[in-house]
């Protein structure tokens, strides 16, 4: 299975599209997005043509390709517009022979670690900065911000093909 992560549209029809995009030029199976889909939070600055009405459009026609799980800005009023789950805290995920725990990272992160197994992967977004961090008895993945990166990161997302790949949103592989 080719697995696309995204996290941290934030609201942001521009992003939004250009993640779709990637998807489509990815060809993966599946879309799954680490949280923060439609409100830009009181921490960030509005970005590029924040519409969360056009966002909710766009996600909701693609709807049986994305698995979702809740940021620290979505809501149960999110969840009345939008035709796919995005309450679930966590979801555990089977690939390669490992399990990977993906989350937002505002609750389980490195600070605060989930039940994790020796080699599994710690999977989250929340930061807006891209990781990909042996911690020793696990590893700590973040795919960064599709709208909003931090720390000079790119506008970006990671592939799973049989192996993680960092990209920017024009499909450039970065060195993470």
């Amino acid at each position: 299975m080719k697995l696309m992560i995204a996290s941290d549209i934030h609201g942001s029809a521009y992003y939004c599209r250009k993640m779709i995009e990637s998807y489509e030029r990815e060809q993966a199976d599946r879309l799954l997005i680490l949280g923060d889909i439609l409100y830009h939070g009181p921490r960030n600055d509005l970005p590029k043509d924040y519409n969360p009405k056009d966002v909710i459009s766009m996600l909701n026609t693609m709807k049986q390709e994305l698995l979702c799980v809740r940021g620290n800005c979505d809501t149960e009023v999110d969840q009345m517009v939008l035709e796919f789950p995005i309450l679930a805290d966590y979801c555990l995920l089977g690939l390669g022979g490992q399990t990977i725990f993906a989350t937002h990272g505002h609750q389980h992160n490195p600070k605060n670690l989930p039940m994790l197994k020796e080699g599994d992967i710690l999977l989250n977004g929340h930061t807006h900065i891209p990781a990909n961090q042996n911690m020793g008895t696990y590893t700590y993945m973040n795919p960064g911000s599709i709208s909003i990166p931090k720390e000079n990161s790119a506008h970006g997302y990671m592939i799973y093909d049989d192996r993680f790949f960092w990209k920017d949103l024009d499909g450039n592989v970065l060195d993470i």
